[in-house]
């Protein structure tokens, strides 16, 4: 693959072959014939130790793939958590990461960091959430920019109390962070499945907001399985994205449903990368 040419594809490494080990999977993901990994937040507090960052950044260049994307600390997922940005108690937690997640994003060349916005807290104002994530957003999006990455924000689903829910509510929080920080480095992760479970339009989505979508993701619906799984028109919406122009990679971000979570892709179609413009 060109130095300079984009993978297609790119494996989640937080949610696929969880058998492994976190850094053994980069390697089986390219012994499977794919060129990119990204990844949830990979530690289990918000500023390992050196050793764990370095040892995460060697498995990636050890198994000679490509780092598409990583999350910033979001707490607690297993029991709920999905980001921590917009809680007022752990701005300096959320401030930390930064600079480690987007420490290993200069390493590696990573373009886009994922920044979970956090569940609603009982006894904090929504009000007061929302300027918290703006302002922490706005930071994340200036580290970022130094390296020319992005920051995304992801409408997420199964999730009761994660506010960002369809397309325009992610657009509405990167519009605050521009239009009150003056930062315009907030893109929109697509996620296919997310969208659709919540009832948004995924089609007038992907009309509405092509110019802002800054990453995509993919898994069947209903059961967040392999593409082919379920009724979702994966291949229809992939087209659609391509018409409007997004030239960004395809994360496949899904449960793992057969004993090959990758068969529905055939292996010569697994190294392809982004076509041109």
């Amino acid at each position: 693959m060109s130095a300079n040419a984009p993978a297609k594809y790119t494996v989640n490494c937080s949610i696929l072959l969880a058998d492994l080990p976190v850094f053994e999977r980069p390697r089986a993901v390219r012994e499977a014939g794919f060129e990119a990994v990204e990844f949830w937040w990979p530690f289990a507090t918000a500023v390992p130790g050196d050793r764990q960052v370095d040892a995460f950044v060697t498995a990636i260049e050890d198994a000679g793939v490509q780092l598409t994307g990583l999350n910033f600390f979001a707490g607690d997922m297993p029991n709920g958590d999905r980001g921590i940005l917009s809680d007022p108690a752990r701005v300096a937690e959320f401030r930390d990461n930064i600079e480690v997640t987007v420490g290993i994003g200069e390493r590696l060349g990573t373009p886009a960091f994922n920044a979970l916005y956090g569940n609603r807290i009982d006894g904090v104002a929504p009000e007061e959430q929302d300027a918290v994530a703006a302002e922490n957003l706005a930071a994340a999006g200036r580290a970022a920019a130094r390296t020319g990455a992005v920051v995304l924000i992801e409408p997420v689903s199964g999730a009761p109390r994660y506010p960002l829910l369809t397309a325009a509510d992610a657009i509405a929080v990167m519009d605050r962070v521009r239009d009150e920080q003056g930062v315009d480095a907030l893109r929109l992760l697509a996620d296919l499945y997310h969208l659709q479970v919540n009832g948004d339009d995924v089609s007038a989505a992907i009309d509405a907001y092509a110019a802002r979508i800054g990453h995509v993701q993919i898994a069947d619906d209903p059961g967040r399985g392999e593409p082919g799984t379920g009724t979702l028109d994966l291949d229809g919406h992939l087209a659609h994205l391509e018409r409007v122009g997004y030239r960004g990679p395809i994360g496949l971000e899904y449960k793992q449903s057969q004993s090959d979570p990758f068969a529905w892709l055939p292996v010569a179609e697994r190294s392809a990368v982004v076509a041109a413009s």
